[in-house]
């Protein structure tokens, strides 16, 4: 009997897959336990898999695959056999795949090697010049790597901006317009609010660290507490924390040591816990859609939401501190209480660096990168200038000036590799976090109440229900009003930061 249309579209995309699967792998073993002289080599390795996989997904054998089953498909809707969940996931899979397709035949061949060449040797320039506070040693492969950004959009020739344009695949449908009238209220308010908790908040983060191996543990612990499955997830160090899946069953999680921050690498594991644990809610886990569009994430938005959930709404809770702080006192930190794990959790001080920033100042960082980037690609920003203009809006926004460039416009991977228009997917999940939370407090109760019982399971339950299942079927715009009954607004977020603001003064 000979395979379908469909099956043998799901045989190519597959063996697409375990090419993008090997990359992804070399890309963890080159941000965990790559020795810095592999770069190179890496670099090569990479950009051939990049040709390789570019090559796969516009090829007119693939063009051809993608057109037989969408006629097959055309056969099943006419024949009114079919039930309409499996015409809805066969349609919508196929028009994500043309719509990829399509975008990927814009781009020439060469422009793909050169990005792929390009953002190794940026991303190994960044290290360089981070560790070694030197601006002027990554500048060049910055501006390489804005030009072929630009080049890749006006490739593209789609009826958006160039930034607008590079930020479809982290944000599907997202426009300037639209991210101003979400950004335009925190722009108002979060730094009225810090100024405000700065003028009334009188003690001062306390100073104490701990070292690497009770920080280690105390990650792990988290991860036991929060149901990790250890045969699918392995956890590792990076320099900068990241969650990443290689296949089906293969889920890695990243974290960091900062010296003096010991709450550093203990936060990063639970926003990464949160990435992983939406991965392994998608429809892909069960192999179904692993390959297809419907198995992978909606946004980065969406996934940030995620990720801050359990950063923020879990890790950074009361409850969480009440039940958690004896762990940190037994690791030899001075906690004599869960008030005082709870304020360390929750410093609600502004500081320069975006990961160790507290959920208050953290809006105001990413509207900062946010109109830098906008700014580079798009309004002439000289790069040689952005040291200038990231340290004038830091004064501006959070009344603070970088010492230095590695606290400054270093402190970021994501430039270095080419990945503009990500970083408003932060401040999105903020606002798409706390939307949920309401829905989510509504069938469920109150989160507190739920994570003073350790009912961690019932959390992850909604989610999977509610949010994961999803997949490529909306967009995160869609996944909300579906979820929640309403469109995104920033009035939940707002909210919510007030009320917590309120509590840590008054407490």
């Amino acid at each position: 009997m000979s395979e379908s249309a469909w099956q043998l579209l799901g045989d190519y995309l597959r063996e697409t897959c375990l090419f993008g699967s090997i990359q992804s792998t070399l890309y963890w073993d080159q941000n965990t336990v790559m020795p810095s002289q592999g770069a190179a080599w890496r670099g090569e390795q990479l950009s051939l898999l990049a040709k390789h996989l570019h090559e796969r997904k516009t090829s007119n054998q693939f063009q051809t695959l993608l057109q037989a089953a969408k006629e097959e498909f055309l056969v099943h809707v006419n024949s009114n056999k079919c039930d309409n969940d499996f015409l809805r996931d066969r349609s919508r899979n196929i028009e994500l795949l043309e719509q990829d397709f399509y975008r990927q035949k814009k781009l020439d061949s060469s422009l793909v090697v050169q990005l792929a060449k390009a953002k190794a040797e940026g991303y190994n320039l960044w290290q360089q010049a981070k560790l070694t506070n030197d601006f002027n040693c990554f500048s060049p492969a910055l501006k390489k790597l804005i030009g072929l950004r630009q080049e890749e959009a006006n490739q593209l020739s789609e009826d958006r901006s160039c930034w607008e344009t590079l930020a479809q695949p982290f944000e599907p449908d997202l426009s300037v317009k639209r991210l101003n009238q979400l950004f335009t209220p925190l722009r108002e308010k979060l730094p009225e609010l810090l100024k405000e908790l700065v003028t009334l908040k009188t003690d001062e983060k306390s100073e104490w660290d701990l070292d690497i191996p009770s920080q280690e543990i105390l990650c792990e612990q988290l991860l036991d507490n929060w149901k990790r499955n250890k045969n699918i997830i392995a956890t590792a160090r990076s320099p900068h924390p990241f969650s990443i899946t290689l296949g089906p069953n293969d889920f890695r999680i990243t974290t960091r040591i900062v010296k003096g921050q010991p709450l550093s690498s203990f936060l990063a594991t639970a926003h990464e816990w949160g990435h992983s644990l939406y991965e392994q809610g998608l429809p892909s886990t069960a192999h179904q859609w692993f390959a297809w569009p419907l198995g992978q994430a909606t946004s980065m938005g969406v996934h940030e939401s995620q990720s801050l959930f359990w950063e923020n709404k879990v890790a950074r809770s009361f409850a969480f501190s009440k039940s958690f702080w004896t762990n940190f006192q037994k690791a030899g930190a001075p906690i004599s209480s869960a008030v005082d794990l709870w304020k360390a959790m929750n410093p609600m001080i502004p500081g320069l660096n975006r990961v160790e920033a507290d959920e208050l100042s953290y809006g105001l960082h990413i509207l900062i990168r946010t109109d830098l980037e906008i700014a580079l690609l798009e309004q002439g920003l000289d790069v040689d200038d952005l040291p200038f203009e990231w340290n004038k809006k830091y004064k501006e926004l959070l009344g603070l000036s970088p010492q230095n460039d590695t606290q400054g416009c270093l402190q970021d991977v994501h430039w270095s590799e080419g990945m503009f228009g990500y970083f408003p997917s932060y401040l999105l999940g903020h606002l798409i976090s706390a939307q949920l939370t309401v829905s989510m407090e509504k069938d469920l109760g109150p989160i507190e109440d739920l994570i003073k019982t350790n009912q961690i399971v019932e959390l992850i339950e909604w989610l999977r229900k509610n949010v994961h299942h999803y997949g490529r079927s909306l967009n995160a715009e869609e996944l909300v009003k579906t979820v929640t009954g309403e469109e995104l607004s920033p009035n939940y977020f707002i909210e919510y930061i007030i009320k917590k603001t309120q509590n840590l003064i008054n407490i």
